[in-house]
C-alpha cells in the first residue's frame, strides 16, 4: 500500500528565542534580552508531514539530514509521529538550523542556514514510492529534486503540491509541474509585477491552469478557480506562536485534497488548522489534532 503523502524538501532544527520586541540596528533597541528560548524540530516539508501524521494520512519524508545531534533529533521526531524515514538521506553537512525571533505579539523573523550539500540527489528519488502515493507535496528549499519528483508524479497522475515562499531561478519550471501551487502571500507579486493578490493571481492564471492558492496570514487565505475567486477568512486566536503556521496550512490544505473536498472546503480546514497551531509554541509543536481542528471550524457555524 503506497502512501498518502510524500514530501521532499526541508527539515530543521529551530533555535526559538522570544524577545519583547524585535531589535533595531543603531538604536535603543540594538540590544535585547532572550525572554525565553528553545530548540524544536521544523521545516517546511518536515512541518507539513507532521500535520498530515497528526490528521491521519500516511506519511513519507524524502529529505536529507546531517549525521550528528540535529539530525538525530529530527529523525526521531518524524518518526515518533509516524512518518516513514526509509529513503531520508544521511548528508556530509551539519544539518539545516534556522533561528526564529518572536516578538509579544507572536509575530518572527527567521534567520536560517541550509548547506547546499544537504539536497536530496534527484537521481535516488524513490520513484516507485512518489508512483504510488496519493499526493506529492515539494518546496523551494530543494529545487532539483522537487522538479525530478513532480515530473515523476505527474507522469502517473499524481496531484502535487507545492510551499514556495521565495522566488528562485528555478521556481518557474517547478510551477510548470506543480498541479496545486500555494503561495506565501509576496510570491504571486515577486512572480507577475502586480501588487494586489487577486490581480496577481489572474495574471499567474495565464500561465497556470490549476487551483492558486496564496496565504495571506491573519486573513486566511484567497485562492482562483478557473475565474472564480474564493476567500476564506482566517480564524481569530490568540497568537503564542505564528512559525510553521503556513506549513500547518498547507498540510491541512493536501488532507482536503487526499479526501477529495472542494477547494473552499479545503481553504477553511487549512485556515482552522493552521489557527490552532498559532495558539502553541513551536513548528511541529503546533501541529494541530483532526478534533483540535474540528472544533474550531465547528464555531463557524
Amino acid at each position: 500500500m503506497g502512501f498518502d503523502i510524500v514530501g521532499v524538501g526541508a527539515s530543521c532544527v529551530d533555535q526559538v528565542c522570544r524577545l519583547p520586541v524585535f531589535p533595531e540596528a543603531g538604536g535603543p533597541r540594538a540590544k535585547v534580552r532572550v525572554q525565553e528560548q528553545s530548540r524544536t524540530c521544523g521545516g517546511q516539508i518536515a512541518t507539513a508531514l507532521a500535520t498530515c501524521a497528526s490528521l491521519g494520512l500516511r506519511a513519507a519524508y524524502l529529505g536529507t539530514v546531517g549525521d550528528d545531534d540535529d539530525g538525530r533529533r529530527i529523525r526521531g521526531e518524524l518518526e515518533s509521529r509516524g512518518i516513514d524515514l526509509g529513503h531520508v538521506e544521511i548528508g556530509l553537512a551539519a544539518t539545516a538550523t534556522a533561528t526564529i525571533l518572536l516578538d509579544a505579539t507572536g509575530d518572527r523573523i527567521v534567520l536560517w542556514h541550509r548547506d547546499p550539500a544537504l539536497c536530496y540527489p534527484p537521481d535516488r528519488l524513490p520513484a516507485g514510492v512518489i508512483a504510488a502515493s496519493r499526493v506529492l507535496h515539494v518546496d523551494d528549499v530543494d529545487v532539483p529534486a522537487a522538479i525530478e519528483a513532480a515530473r515523476i508524479a505527474r507522469a502517473h497522475g499524481i496531484p502535487v503540491t507545492c510551499d514556495i515562499d521565495h522566488v528562485t531561478p528555478g521556481t518557474r519550471d517547478l510551477l510548470q509541474l506543480v498541479s496545486h501551487p500555494v503561495f506565501a502571500e509576496s510570491v504571486p507579486a515577486q512572480l507577475t509585477g502586480e501588487p494586489e493578490p487577486e490581480r496577481a493571481l489572474r495574471a499567474l492564471r495565464r500561465v497556470h491552469p490549476g487551483p492558486l492558492v496564496v496565504t495571506v496570514g491573519e486573513k486566511g487565505a484567497i485562492a482562483l478557480e478557473g475565474d472564480t475567486l474564493l476567500a476564506a477568512p482566517g480564524f481569530p486566536v490568540t497568537v503564542v506562536d505564528s512559525t510553521g503556521a503556513g506549513d500547518v496550512f498547507r498540510g491541512g490544505y493536501i488532507f482536503g485534497i487526499v479526501n477529495g473536498w472542494s477547494l473552499e472546503r479545503q481553504l477553511w480546514f487549512a485556515n482552522a488548522a493552521a489557527a490552532v497551531s498559532c495558539t502553541k509554541a513551536g513548528a511541529m509543536g503546533g501541529v494541530p489534532a483532526l478534533a483540535e481542528v474540528e472544533a474550531l471550524l465547528a464555531l463557524r457555524s
